[in-house]
C-alpha cells in the first residue's frame, strides 16, 4: 500500500497551477488501484492532458509492473500517470527512479525495450527536496527476499521423452511446476496471458509452494518471448517447467509439454516421491 507520509520529504515542491484538476483514476489503469488514493492530477507529471492519452500510455507499463521487478515500481509509475491530488505535484525522488531502473531496465531489455528517455533519472529531484523516496533498508527484514527471475534465453520445449529421463532431470534440479497458458487479446490488441501454477515439487529448503508458484509466474512474465513460443494458439496448453534456484537468481533449464494422452509426465511426478538420486 502506498502510504504518502512515508515517502515524504520536507522541503519545498512545485506550487500546482489552476490549470490542473483532480479526477478519478479510471477502472483501466488497474495498476494505480488500490494505493492509498483514488483522484489523480490531470495533467499528469508525464504531460498527458486528456484520460484517454493516460490510459493508452500507461497500459502499455501494466505488464512490467506484474513482473514485480522492483517493490516501488507500481508507485513509481503511478506517482507519474497518476499523481497523488496534493496542493503541490510531488515527484518521485532519483534514487527511487535509480532504484527501479537498475532492477527493471533488465526486464524491459529482455522484451526489446531500452529504459525510456522520458524517465531518466536525472530529470527528477534529490532526495533532500520533497519527493517520494524509498523505503528504508528495514524494508528487506521486514519481507522475505525471495530469488528473482531473470532474462534467460527459451529452454527448447520438450515433446518426446522418457519418465526415467525426466527423473534425472528432477535429480539436479529444486523444483518443477506444472504450468497451464492461456491466451486472449485486449481492447488494446496486445496478448493479455492467464498464467495458473501448481507445484510439483521444490527441494529448495526455505521455499513454500505459493512463492514457488508467485516465481515460475514471474519468470513467464520477463521471459514473454517465451511464454509466446509456448502458447502458438488461443487454446489452453500445459507445461512443467523445472529448473535451478542458484545465487539467488531462478532458472528454468527444461520445458516439457504436459499432453493428456502422455503419462511419462504423470508417472515421473507420482514416481518422484519415493525416488531415490543416485
Amino acid at each position: 500500500v502506498f502510504a504518502v507520509n512515508g515517502f515524504l520529504r520536507v522541503a519545498t515542491a512545485l506550487d500546482i497551477g489552476l490549470s490542473t484538476k483532480c479526477v478519478v483514476i479510471p477502472k483501466e489503469m488497474g495498476m494505480c488501484h488500490k494505493i492509498g488514493y483514488s483522484e489523480m492530477r490531470l495533467p499528469n507529471l508525464m504531460g498527458h492532458t486528456s484520460m484517454a492519452e493516460v490510459i493508452l500510455k500507461s497500459t502499455t507499463w501494466q505488464h512490467l509492473v506484474h513482473t514485480d521487478c522492483h517493490p516501488h515500481v507500481r508507485t513509481f509509475l503511478c506517482s507519474l500517470f497518476a499523481p497523488i491530488c496534493l496542493d503541490t505535484f510531488i515527484h518521485p525522488c532519483r534514487s527511487m527512479c535509480a532504484a527501479v531502473r537498475d532492477s527493471c531496465a533488465p526486464v524491459l531489455l529482455c522484451h526489446g525495450h531500452p529504459w525510456p528517455a522520458s524517465l531518466d533519472c536525472d530529470r527528477f529531484p534529490g532526495d533532500e527536496d520533497m519527493c517520494l523516496a524509498p523505503l528504508t533498508k528495514d524494508y528487506k527484514y521486514l519481507h522475505k527476499v525471495l530469488p528473482k527471475p531473470t532474462c534467460q534465453t527459451c529452454p527448447a520445449v520438450e515433446e518426446f521423452f522418457t519418465h526415467k529421463r525426466v527423473l534425472e532431470v528432477f535429480c539436479d534440479s529444486n523444483f518443477a511446476v506444472k504450468v497451464k497458458l492461456s491466451k486472449k487479446r485486449t481492447a488494446f490488441e496486445d496478448q493479455e496471458y492467464n498464467i495458473e501454477c501448481q507445484v510439483e515439487f521444490i527441494t529448495q529448503g526455505s521455499l513454500l509452494a505459493y512463492e514457488t508458484q508467485s516465481m515460475i509466474q514471474q519468470w513467464l512474465l520477463v521471459n514473454e518471448k517465451c511464454m509466446e513460443r509456448m502458447t502458438p494458439t488461443h487454446r489452453p496448453m500445459v507445461y512443467l517447467l523445472v529448473g535451478n534456484i542458484e545465487e539467488g537468481i531462478i532458472l528454468v533449464k527444461q520445458i516439457y509439454h504436459w499432453q493428456r494422452k502422455d503419462s511419462q509426465l504423470t508417472l515421473a511426478t507420482q514416481k518422484w516421491r519415493y525416488h531415490k538420486c543416485l
